[in-house]
């Protein structure tokens, strides 16, 4: 008897499975704010070089005339490239001239200027701080912004092959439970940080422990329900993702300060760390490394869920030992991470699979983590962008079922290709309308990790699908 045989025994798709998907899900939503989180933690307000004669009192008092402070902006900053106050530079000594009227530009270009070297004033109506505020992310030091959001995407990385390994070897259900832990004491220790190496350090951990947290939400969903519910499973959990950005900017919006949003976003995992420790270990997992005993009381505990228990009393160590012969075994070396370059059809399909991911997460992320580009008002750009994923997340899990993998997962993927190469022909101050097509193009991109997530699970064994 295989191992879905034995799943339509004690329900492939009841109570359990709906119990399971909302403890599941539900951290998902908390993983997005993990993910979009800089987009508002390390928003750049708008800044100017620090000055004696607007931000020091004494200098004030010694002012000549009665000046107001658009005039003495004048003639302390120069402009920049927007004809603003520039945001990098500042004159040596105040340029009284530039109040007459008679004014040219040579008489402020050819003046001496210096970089900000007392700092810098930032604008706090929208945000009362930020990373950027707090360690002064600017001019020379702006490359460390976006250092910030690719270490975060460093530790993704490294946390998806470190977690995928350990979810094989020690089980989903404990690598998810130590992730929710990680996640919440890594966040925790990165919004106290004082310095930003540490704090990136930090939100690295938190990463990697968010990879091990969506991997395995992803198998304990896929391995508890039947075949037939699989897809709706997968698309529940891509529905975690957009609600997630909802929640995500409307946290943001509720709280301005980096260190509290920081905390915001973390403390949440604790509980989930908690009530973790109930959810039941996979069953399937346990049988392919020979854990019959806990897999059959982890069979029987979903059964008396489902109110399946008399058809679970049939079941026996004996029933899973002849199941085990038909799983492959995680341990032997053919169900290692080789196993995808066996063969000439696993290689093609493995290849493709890894091209669908980049080709996700690279558009995805490189709009997502950038929407100050996009528009003024990132807070509902945000949630837009989770609202406008909902319904075709949806849509896709119908099509799917009608059109095929091939024919969705290739749509939509061009799809968010033209409202990129659309966006480039738009010009800069027409922000309504490339706000427009990126929130469209991140929207079909959401159809495209329904698409890759539901054809993946089924293209690869379980065994080598955490792998």
């Amino acid at each position: 008897m295989a191992f879905p045989e034995l799943l339509d025994r004690v329900g492939g798709r009841g109570r359990f499975q709906l119990l399971q998907a909302v403890a599941l899900v539900t951290p998902i939503l908390w993983v997005t704010t993990q993910n979009m989180l800089e987009n508002f933690s390390a928003a750049v307000p708008h800044h100017r070089c620090w000055v004696p004669l607007l931000d020091n009192s004494t200098s004030q008092a010694s002012i000549p005339g009665d000046f107001g402070r658009d005039v003495l902006l004048a003639v302390s900053i120069p402009p920049g490239p927007d004809q603003r106050p520039h945001q990098c530079l500042r004159f040596r000594q105040p340029q009284w001239q530039l109040i007459e009227s008679n004014t040219t530009a040579t008489n402020w270009s050819d003046a001496d200027t210096e970089p900000c070297e007392d700092g810098w004033v930032y604008d706090h109506s929208t945000f009362r701080s930020t990373i950027v505020t707090t360690w002064d992310l600017v001019c020379d030091s702006q490359a460390l912004r976006p250092m910030a959001q690719s270490i975060f995407l460093a530790g993704i990385l490294v946390g998806a092959a470190v977690c995928g390994h350990a979810s094989d070897r020690f089980g989903r259900r404990r690598v998810l439970t130590w992730s929710y832990l990680l996640v919440s004491v890594s966040g925790t220790i990165a919004a106290l940080m004082p310095t930003f190496p540490l704090y990136c350090l930090f939100r690295f951990l938190v990463a990697s422990a968010v990879a091990g947290v969506m991997m395995n939400t992803a198998s304990l969903l896929m391995e508890w329900t039947s075949a037939q519910a699989g897809p709706l499973m997968m698309t529940l959990n891509a529905l975690g993702f957009s609600f997630g950005q909802v929640l995500t900017g409307s946290v943001a919006y509720g709280v301005r300060s980096w260190r509290m949003l920081q905390l915001a976003v973390s403390a949440p995992f604790f509980l989930f760390f908690v009530y973790s420790w109930w959810l039941p270990e996979s069953a399937r997992w346990l049988i392919t490394v020979g854990r019959l005993d806990q897999s059959l009381r982890e069979l029987q505990r979903v059964a008396a869920v489902n109110r399946r228990k008399a058809e679970a009393d049939t079941l026996t160590v004996e029933v899973l030992r002849s199941a085990m012969q038909e799983e492959p075994n995680g341990n032997q070396a053919g169900a290692r991470l080789g196993t995808l370059l066996h063969t000439p059809g696993l290689r093609l399909r493995t290849f493709i699979s890894m091209l669908c991911w980049f080709a996700f997460g690279f558009t995805f992320y490189g709009l997502a983590l950038d929407l100050q580009a996009l528009g003024s008002n990132i807070f509902l750009l945000q949630a837009l962008i989770g609202i406008v994923d909902l319904p075709v997340k949806m849509g896709s899990l119908l099509l799917l079922s009608r059109l095929g993998r091939r024919l969705c997962q290739a749509s939509s993927l061009v799809l968010p290709g033209l409202c990129i190469l659309a966006n480039i022909l738009v010009p800069r101050e027409m922000g309504i309308l490339r706000s427009s097509l990126a929130v469209l193009g991140l929207g079909s991109l959401g159809a495209a990790f329904t698409c890759v997530t539901i054809f993946s699970s089924e293209l690869f064994p379980t065994v080598i699908s955490t792998g």
